[in-house]
């Protein structure tokens, strides 16, 4: 399939998401200081969205990972990617697949070897570099990614026992 009816295709899928999320979420008007009506945003924050505490920092930092898995037209795929944030409970990377919602991947540290299973919680706009993925690790790997100035909110690796 060629690139550029792929990207249409996302487009569109993301298209009709953006507009069943925006019908289940979004309100004709919202209150602003509880006095004025204003159609602007037609979004009602609540105060549980502004005490959300990040389970770990996220790091700005390009690492060169393999994804795997199935696309959204059931087909197995293997990419090589870059991401663009990353954390102990997962990352943010360009990928040129049409994607679902919760489907599961396989991403693959090159230079380690070291494998984590992952579900996609994030799917942004199609671009010229790809589709936005957002992933989440189903167990948290701080030490996945390689960082060597692991912030201090990521969990410490796990205790190694020594035999004697």
């Amino acid at each position: 399939m060629p690139l550029q009816l792929r990207r249409r295709r996302l487009s569109a899928r993301n298209e009709a998401r953006s507009l069943r999320v925006a019908k289940r979420e979004h309100f004709a008007h919202s209150r602003v200081d509880g006095a004025l009506e204003l159609a602007q945003h037609e979004l009602i924050m609540t105060e549980k969205d502004f005490d959300k505490v990040r389970r770990s920092t996220r790091v700005f930092m390009r690492v060169r990972v393999v994804v795997a898995g199935k696309n959204s037209d059931s087909r197995r795929f293997r990419e090589a990617c870059e991401t663009i944030v990353i954390n102990a409970h997962g990352g943010l990377m360009y990928l040129n697949q049409p994607l679902d919602m919760d489907a599961m991947l396989v991403i693959t540290n090159p230079f380690t070897q070291e494998e984590q299973e992952s579900r996609i919680v994030f799917l942004g706009e199609a671009t010229e570099k790809g589709q936005r993925v957002g992933v989440e690790f189903l167990t948290p790997a701080p030490h996945f990614w390689g960082v060597d100035f692991v912030p201090t909110d990521w969990p410490a690796p796990p205790a190694t026992v020594r035999s004697s």
